[in-house]
């Protein structure tokens, strides 16, 4: 590993505010495609947007685990001071470059307290508001298309039972290059 970290934000305050009202857009309306304004220097495979959301919303309270390797860990450590975890159960924000851990891994909150839930914000090669998965549910007034290349095989099934689930469940970030979109548990996927 380098004893050299590359920088995070340019402007901490501004970049994670610009950043989280783009999160908070996305959830709101759900698989409607957010671009990020210029993100951190993050080391590979980090890329723009999954970079950015992380600094913007982990901290010290909020342990993050993630299979980029270990320079992407220590910057990640560095930069948001958040604890990071060896188990994907264990994590308030689950970040996967490669093949995501199953959803039924991840924390899904009590009845009590589903706020308590995990995130995973899943890097995948291409979003676009076109084609690809058929999307229902709050936040959208029909239906909504979004074409998520590089998702792993059988997602759509593990998304059904993790919205079963319901109230707990895992919220998705998607993340490719400098654009994001998201799936509040509460969304209805199909495939085609």
């Amino acid at each position: 590993m380098s004893a050299t970290l590359t920088a995070g934000f340019a402007d901490p305050a501004l970049d994670a505010q610009r950043c989280f009202r783009a999160v908070l857009e996305a959830m709101a309306r759900p698989g409607r495609v957010q671009r990020i304004a210029a993100g951190p220097e993050a080391p590979p495979p980090l890329g723009p947007a999954a970079a950015t959301v992380l600094l913007t919303l982990a901290d010290a309270d909020t342990p993050v685990w993630l299979d980029a390797g270990p320079q992407a860990a220590a910057w990640l450590r560095f930069h948001a001071g958040c604890p990071i975890v060896a188990a994907p159960g264990e994590a308030g924000f689950a970040l996967a470059c490669g093949a995501p851990p199953p959803l039924h891994d991840l924390a899904p909150g009590s009845e009590e307290e589903p706020q308590r839930s995990a995130t995973l914000i899943l890097q995948v090669a291409f979003l676009a508001e076109e084609g690809g998965w058929r999307l229902t549910g709050p936040g959208i007034e029909h239906e909504h298309r979004l074409r998520v290349d590089g998702a792993p095989p059988g997602f759509a099934a593990d998304w059904a039972g993790n919205r079963a689930l319901f109230p707990r469940g895992i919220d998705l970030i998607l993340c490719a290059g400098d654009r994001l979109a998201a799936l509040p548990r509460t969304t209805r996927l199909e495939i085609g």
